[in-house]
């Protein structure tokens, strides 16, 4: 398991009249706490465009247990579970950070492709980094 934390700030632009956060800006953070997970491990997103392998997204979804709201300090946690293939899951836990209160649980689910749309396995660079990583948390050699 890999995970990451990122911190972001609720602002007024991302509310509606209530001062919720808008659900949709829900997903606008997941895909920052993605990329920061990839870059925190030495492998960013750009990199992988560049190598010619995109991630679209196919599946996605949230569970709203509370609101966040305009001014709120978020705390995002976002994990890697298991090694991809031709897909890669990711969690997340947006928490409020003040009060260490959950206000929501989601995931998104992205298919490896090349530029022309074909399904391809995930780059080597990004496994072998990958397994490093998990071997460093297991202290498996």
């Amino acid at each position: 398991m890999i995970t990451s934390v990122i911190h972001l700030r609720v602002r007024y632009a991302e509310t509606d009249r209530m001062q919720f956060a808008h659900h949709s800006r829900y997903f606008e953070w997941f895909e920052c706490g993605r990329t920061e997970l990839m870059r925190q491990m030495g492998y960013t997103y750009r990199q992988m465009e560049e190598e010619g392998v995109l991630l679209p997204l196919v599946e996605a979804g949230c569970r709203y247990h509370k609101p966040a709201l305009y001014d709120d300090l978020l705390r995002l946690e976002t994990c890697l579970r298991e090694m991809p293939r031709a897909r890669m899951r990711l969690d997340y836990k947006l928490v409020r950070e003040e009060e260490n209160l959950l206000l929501a649980e989601g995931f998104t689910v992205h298919a490896f492709i090349k530029r022309d749309g074909r399904p391809v396995k995930p780059p080597e660079k990004f496994l072998h980094i990958l397994r490093r990583h998990w071997e460093e948390k297991t202290g498996a050699a």
